[in-house]
């Protein structure tokens, strides 16, 4: 199914989350411009989750604050995505703790990664499915 209008700045922004995501595991490729040291990918994840991250999160929050009560699926999904971004954000706030930060930026990368793809594949999905007129009235760019 196409992407809705209202829902493509997200799914842009997942996007790059992706690249983010497939950067921090342990098994990342060698990109240009990317160095795969330890601290780099530390000070790369620390710089997307203040630039990226936080203000995603405060769009979805939105999305979700528009979509709730309006359908038991969504309400459903809505709640396993809100828990996973506490999880996300645990993770990501215990990441300075960690005794070993490589296998700490991995287990982030590899949730961050399925809750993306939670959302798109199955969320974004019942969203158009079950509430297009709403999706019609949603302006997530400025959120």
């Amino acid at each position: 199914m196409q992407r809705h209008s209202s829902l493509l700045p997200l799914s842009h922004e997942h996007k790059r989350l992706l690249f983010v995501c497939r950067y921090l595991k342990k098994d990342a490729a060698p990109y240009e411009g990317f160095p795969l040291e330890t601290q780099a990918r530390f000070e790369y994840i620390v710089k997307v989750f203040q630039e990226l991250m936080v203000p995603h999160i405060q769009k979805e929050e939105y999305l979700f604050e528009k979509c709730v009560g309006k359908n038991v699926a969504i309400d459903a999904m809505i709640k396993e995505l809100q828990e996973e971004h506490l999880v996300i954000s645990r993770m990501y706030s215990t990441l300075t703790d960690s005794t070993d930060l490589d296998t700490a930026m991995d287990a982030l990368a590899r949730s961050l990664e399925a809750h993306i793809r939670k959302e798109e594949r199955e969320f974004f999905e019942l969203l158009q499915r079950e509430l297009p007129q709403l999706l019609d009235t949603l302006q997530l760019e400025n959120q």
